[in-house]
């Protein structure tokens, strides 16, 4: 048994030889005869003509937005100047459902009769004449009046300013003033000291906030602040809506601490208990 043994293993061995020496035979063979790569690419002359790109996709309006090139500076415009107000000329925008803007400028700032810049923050997008009527009422009215808190006018927060929506952002309401760039939403005023004060805040100076109030109906056709319609609890709404025969809206209770309706008192740990 163990000569038959050795036997098939020998037989074996030889046959894996054969199979090793095949294979390297076979490489051999692969290396002195390697697959050919493809040619090159010809580079191209330099004297070939150049083809050149096509243009640049348009910029593509939002859905429902359409816009054109203004004809140029607008009367109001050009009374903006820098030592007023900061603004960027925009391209009219026509949107959906009656949305859009005749002469829209993006307001960044605002240049008070002391040379102080005022920010907007961020920068208002409206029709020219909001902002304008803005401005004026920054630079004299709220500019003045905010420095009586002890610092001078620093910049405005802005809550919105142009957005195509419904009135409150009610599905199916009339065009906000808001979607005809003829309005804007503040939310509070901050001092070049870097003190910060919301204008429907009951612990801010309520005179102040009365003078505010007072201003802002004699600029604007419409102002609304709290105890208005529910939607402007914090934050000042003002616009310059036409309507007919002058009418006017001015609806911001300035509230303070008195105005707070006091909740009852906790019922006292060794008080009877309540009859059933």
């Amino acid at each position: 048994m163990i000569p038959g043994y050795f036997l098939r293993r020998g037989a074996e061995l030889a046959v894996l030889a054969a199979i090793v020496a095949a294979c390297l035979l076979d490489g051999a063979a692969q290396a002195k005869d390697p697959v050919p790569l493809p040619p090159l690419r010809r580079s191209i002359p330099a004297a070939s003509p150049i083809i050149p790109l096509p243009r640049p996709r348009p910029t593509i309006p939002l859905p429902g937005e359409v816009v054109t090139e203004p004809a140029g500076p607008s009367e109001c415009q050009l009374r903006m100047t820098t030592d007023i107000a900061l603004i960027e000329p925009l391209h009219h925008i026509t949107g959906a459902n009656g949305c859009g803007i005749e002469d829209p400028v993006r307001l960044s700032a605002v240049m008070t009769k002391d040379k102080v810049r005022v920010a907007i923050t961020p920068a208002a997008t409206l029709r020219c004449t909001m902002a304008e009527a803005l401005t004026n009422w920054i630079r004299e009215d709220v500019a003045p009046i905010a420095a009586t808190l002890g610092a001078p006018l620093g910049g405005v927060a802005n809550f919105d300013s142009y957005e195509c929506r419904g009135r409150n952002r009610v599905f199916g309401a009339k065009i906000s003033e808001h979607g005809k760039g003829n309005a804007i939403d503040i939310k509070s005023l901050t001092l070049a000291n870097g003190r910060s004060y919301e204008l429907t805040d009951i612990t801010v100076s309520k005179p102040m906030r009365e003078q505010l109030k007072a201003s802002a109906c004699a600029r604007f056709t419409t102002v609304l602040g709290p105890a208005s319609d529910g939607f402007h609890e914090n934050h000042v709404h003002v616009d310059l809506a036409e309507r007919h025969s002058g009418y006017r809206i001015c609806q911001w209770a300035v509230r303070d601490a008195s105005d707070l309706i006091p909740l009852p008192r906790e019922r006292p740990a060794d008080a009877p208990p309540r009859e059933p």
